[in-house]
Formats: structure tokens, sequence, C-alpha cells
């Protein structure tokens, strides 16, 4: 799989909050895919289930899981996003769950610009794998 448009565009070069603002809807992506695939929902069940996991806690949790996985590129693009002042942050995340959750954000949208989709469906995977073992009654639906 490659990046829906093509064109010339050096993630380098672009800010990490643009970065986490592209990885947002990235990751959002994944887990919609993910949960659409695993069970036929209604709209608003999906939804309820995707929020939970997209939410400033969950990316925090989940990027300490991924963070023994990153190299040294990726973990420079995660600080770079999670030591970001997005200006304003919302009242239902603390500060360090909000920073750490802008940093995942900006290493997912930096890797689909670099197109290594593969690289963040490994990632993407290896968080399900181990939730799954986690908690055996999650099944890739409740992800």
């Amino acid at each position: 799989m490659e990046t829906f448009l093509h064109g010339g565009c050096d993630p380098q070069q672009l800010s990490p909050l643009t970065l986490a603002f592209l990885g947002d809807a990235v990751y959002e992506l994944f887990v919609r895919e993910s949960l659409v695939r695993a069970a036929n929902r209604p709209a608003n069940a999906l939804h309820g289930l995707a929020v939970r996991q997209v939410k400033a806690s969950a990316q925090a949790c989940a990027i300490t899981k991924l963070m023994p996985l990153l190299d040294a590129e990726e973990l420079a693009v995660y600080k770079r996003g999670r030591n970001a002042h997005p200006g304003h942050i919302p009242k239902n995340a603390s500060h360090s769950d909000y920073h750490a959750a802008t940093g995942f954000e900006a290493l997912m949208g930096y890797l689909y610009l670099q197109g290594r989709i593969q690289r963040l469906q490994e990632l993407f995977t290896h968080l399900q794998t181990e939730d799954m073992a986690n908690d055996p009654s999650k099944t890739a639906a409740t992800f």
C-alpha cells in the first residue's frame, strides 16, 4: 500500500504538529478498519469503540508499548512531537497524556508520509497482539 496522494513532501521538513495532524487521521483509519473487519456492528457502536482507542490516554498507553520497538529515527520523531507546544490541551486529557499522544500521532504521520505503510502495520499489529495477550477477553473488535 502506498500513500493516497503522490508528490514531493519531505516529512522531515514539516512541523511536528503538522505530522500529528496527519498522524491522527492515519491512526484512526487503522483503528476503524480493524473494527470494521472484526465485526459488523452498528455505526454508533463502532464509533464508541474507536473513540476509546484514539483518545489521548489510549494513545499515550500505545506509545509506551511501542517504545522498545522504535529505532533511533522513529524515537526522534516521537520526541519532536511530544515536545511540541500545541497551544491548548483538552480538558479531558492530562498534559502528559496529550503530549505523549501528540508524539505518537507525529510518528504515525511521519511514517505514512515516508510511505512506510508496512512499518505502520507492524506497529499497529503489535499493539493489537499485546492488548489481546494482556486481556484474553478482548478481541480485535474491542482492541
